[in-house]
């Protein structure tokens, strides 16, 4: 069984229904595949570690690339970490937000799955993408049954992606909605 179809296989099994579409997953390997040597990547929301194989997919059998997930769930973070994954992947338990106040430097390709780093923190995560880094946003389509509430947080979060001065951004009718941004 590949990385992704174990990745799914695990979300289901441990009841973890919110990893990303396959669609938008295709979209980050491709998007991984694309790196230059020595990138590095960012997923913010590592979940049952979805989105984290699709990344790896895309790299593979490249290991000049770094990837590091972070997920705040400590028993969410354990599903992931089943996963018998590349040396070049760091899982990590914490805050979003606390991470990307301490770690040094910034990222070409960032996946901001989680409310810390998307719905709240947004600057901090735009902040940490470096120049022509690419950032990616899913679940950006509303669904009839979403709260009003997280409606508005979600219409802000692609009003300030599309509107920041700093980056180039494209909504893609893809998958659950994605949000694509490069850095100027």
């Amino acid at each position: 069984m590949n990385l992704v179809d174990a990745a799914y296989a695990r979300a289901e099994a441990n009841g973890f229904g919110l990893s990303c579409e396959p669609p938008v997953g295709r979209l980050l390997a491709v998007l991984a595949a694309a790196l230059p040597p020595g990138a590095r990547v960012l997923e913010i929301g590592t979940g049952a570690g979805v989105g984290t194989a699709w990344l790896v997919s895309g790299l593979l059998p490249r290991t000049d690339v770094t990837v590091t997930t972070v997920e705040v769930d400590p028993a969410t973070a354990a599903v992931a970490a089943r996963e018998d994954w590349p040396s070049f992947v760091e899982l990590r338990v914490g805050d979003a937000l606390e991470f990307l106040a301490a770690v040094e430097g910034g990222f070409d390709l960032v996946f901001a799955d989680a409310r810390g780093g998307k719905t709240e923190g947004l600057d901090r995560t735009v902040a940490k993408i470096n120049s022509r880094g690419t950032l990616v946003v899913d679940d950006m389509t509303e669904i009839d049954g979403w709260p009003e509430d997280f409606k508005a947080v979600q219409r802000g979060v692609r009003r300030a992606l599309v509107e920041h001065p700093d980056l180039v951004t494209v909504e893609l009718d893809h998958g659950s909605g994605v949000v694509v941004s490069v850095r100027r």
